[in-house]
């Protein structure tokens, strides 16, 4: 790659004039612009050294590879003389040139308490349903299974008990994930959830306080006044720790901190929030009762659009309220749940119509692995991989989802848990609903395949790979895939894992270049040990000082990167060790680094390690090799080399 060549193309492309700062990570230059409008996105779209481009949290983002990104960006920051910033440098630049929204600033706020607790909710959600299952009537006859067979009912009591308990005492896993994020200590926020549940709290009765009488009030399965007292918590924590001296704050920041939390929780912040929260619900529920289907359909004609703005991240907040009130005998259930499902049924079913409509095989691989992953709930590599970039796919499926969606209002479908919105959200549907929820996802299925099929055959012209970046090939790409042909002599390869874990496609992964294979297949591991081994025999191309990627050319020509967690690139090389260097030579099996994955996840990042064939389109076919558990050293990805025709 000529370096200069390509930063002055990136430069021209982007408008200097038009560039605000600059930064790179392992792979991608991260660029903040005055004006998005002003990109000439063909031109980058047309390029053969750029692998993909994409917008996210206000940086415009340019792949160039790994071994080659920072020598781009070397060349950019001399041809424009911005000044060399860090990724987390970029990130405040982007945030300052932002208007402040704060309807996206208190989704974001809500995303960032309630997506660490979901797997809990999700193990007691789909308990209920299993209990639900037990002890429902009319599924199996007039009488409930564990009617028919007395002898489970100890066995469904105890999933009762089970299931009830993370709702029940949802303000203490609320309380401890809103702690952490507004900055307070996360057993003070578990503390006062405790100090809302405890069962000492007696209905009806009150404290006698100087003369005030303050209600007993239990906060049972409720999140906003917990949200609200852990707020005031972190205040009171935050002002004390300044201005208490350092003998006695250890003892009295705490001390202090919990005890007017909770005396403000039971006089003023709980009985206020909590009224707040039923109104909330009941609001939420009467709209539900009064629009009846057609609000579901609307609700889904629309959800995946909402998707895309990120509003969706909210939804989890409101669909604990709705799960809750179900589990107190007071809601209907939670059908939010139920549009999602339909609408990620819809997306993955319209990118399959692309599958067996497109005659390339990079968007074939890309579209099968993405119908896969929004089947089962992971809609983002469908929707930004493949059917936002035809477009008409994308609107197929809203219209298949919002059929759908009115179809289970009809039928009065509604979930009693959270779960995996796809095909397998069945488990956390109520028991009596789980036929008609099957229905209507066949239903949504049907519908988006249908019709993106039949606007896709009798429009052929929009699957023309000039319509698509993706699939379009300069000369310079051909030549490349000739001269991969001219290397027909070269064996298959095998590159193996470089770590323990649990090995996942790359469809699965949270992060966009790496889920849509931006840059490159291959596959991924979840580490359950943060030694990082060699995956081949070959040489080090790339050592970053960040510790957390590395390139790896093997010998037989392979380029393989190896990539350490999700933007943990801001930890600028804190809890990663390397052993090597650029232009080492490696053993299959060497230890290359370590990182510290509990540290890294106590900082809030993904750990998630992808191992990348960066040049794939040298291959015939570069494949990931299935098996779920993984040890270094095991099979992890298949290569196989081009041949003559």
């Amino acid at each position: 790659m000529d370096h200069k060549k390509v930063a002055k193309e990136v430069i021209e492309a982007v408008g200097r004039d038009n560039m605000v700062g600059a930064a790179h990570c392992a792979t991608r230059l991260r660029l903040v612009l005055k004006d998005d409008d002003k990109i000439d996105q063909a031109a980058l779209d047309n390029n053969p050294d750029v692998k993909g481009t994409f917008k996210t949290n206000g940086q415009y983002q340019i792949i160039i590879g790994p071994g080659d990104v920072n020598f781009v960006y070397d060349e950019i920051i001399k041809e424009t003389g911005l000044k060399e910033a860090s990724t987390e440098d970029l990130k405040k630049i982007a945030e300052q040139g932002q208007k402040f929204n704060p309807i996206m600033a208190f989704i974001k706020l809500l995303s960032d308490i309630f997506v660490p607790i979901i797997p809990a909710l999700v193990a007691g959600g789909l308990l209920m349903a299993l209990n639900n299952f037990l002890t429902s009537k009319g599924l199996f006859g007039p009488q409930a299974i564990v009617e028919m067979y007395p002898a489970i009912g100890g066995f469904s009591s105890i999933i009762q008990v089970m299931s009830a308990a993370p709702f029940i005492f949802m303000p203490i896993l609320v309380g401890m994930s809103a702690a952490k994020r507004f900055g307070a200590n996360q057993f003070l926020g578990a503390s006062i959830g405790m100090i809302m549940t405890t069962p000492d709290l007696i209905a009806g009765k009150s404290w006698d306080i100087f003369g005030l009488q303050v209600a007993q009030s239990n906060y049972y399965y409720q999140v906003i006044p917990v949200l609200a007292a852990v707020w005031i918590l972190s205040i009171l924590e935050k002002w004390l720790h300044k201005r208490l001296p350092a003998a006695v704050d250890f003892t009295f920041t705490p001390l202090l901190s919990v005890m007017i939390t909770g005396f403000l929780t039971f006089t003023v912040v709980g009985p206020v929030m909590k009224t707040l929260s039923d109104w909330i619900t009941n609001g939420i529920v009467w709209l539900y009762d009064a629009t009846g289907f057609i609000g579901m359909g609307i609700f889904g004609l629309g959800y995946s659009a909402i998707v895309l703005t990120g509003l969706h991240q909210s939804f989890p907040a409101i669909e604990t309220q709705l799960i809750s009130a179900f589990s107190k005998g007071t809601g209907a259930g939670d059908f939010i749940f139920v549009v999602a499902s339909m609408a990620n049924v819809a997306q993955g079913a319209a990118t399959f119509a692309i599958w067996s409509l497109t005659k390339d095989k990079k968007m074939k691989g890309l579209a099968s692995s993405a119908g896969i992953s929004a089947l089962l709930g992971i809609t983002e590599p469908a929707l930004f991989g493949v059917n936002l970039k035809y477009k008409f796919p994308f609107f197929c499926a809203l219209i298949g989802s919002g059929v759908a969606a009115a179809f289970a209002g009809l039928m009065k479908v509604v979930a009693v848990s959270l779960g995996s919105a796809g095909f397998l959200g069945f488990l956390s549907i109520n028991a009596t609903s789980i036929p008609m929820y099957i229905v209507a996802e066949l239903l949504s299925f049907a519908v988006a395949f249908a019709l993106t099929y039949i606007y896709g055959k009798s429009h052929s012209d929009l699957l023309a790979p000039a319509s698509v970046a993706a699939l379009s090939e300069p000369k310079a790409v051909t030549e490349a895939k000739n001269e991969a042909k001219r290397v027909s002599d070269k064996q298959d390869q095998i590159v193996f894992a470089p770590i323990d874990g649990r090995s996942l496609d790359l469809s699965e992964v949270n992060d966009q270049v790496f889920s849509t294979k931006m840059m490159g297949d291959g596959a991924a591991i979840v580490p359950t040990d943060g030694t990082i081994y060699a995956p081949v025999d070959g040489e080090i191309t790339v050592a970053y000082e960040t510790k957390h990627a590395y390139g790896i050319k093997s010998d037989d020509g392979a380029e393989v990167l190896i990539h350490v967690g999700i933007d943990t690139v801001n930890l600028k090389g804190e809890h990663f060790t390397s052993n090597v260097t650029q232009g080492q030579k490696i053993k299959k099996g060497d230890v290359l680094g370590t990182a510290d994955l509990k540290a890294i996840q106590a900082a809030g990042y993904d750990t998630t390690v992808m191992v990348i064939i960066t040049n794939t389109m040298n291959y015939e076919s570069v494949a990931r090799i299935e098996q779920t558990d993984v040890k270094h050293g095991d099979d992890l990805i298949a290569i196989t080399a081009v041949t003559e025709n």
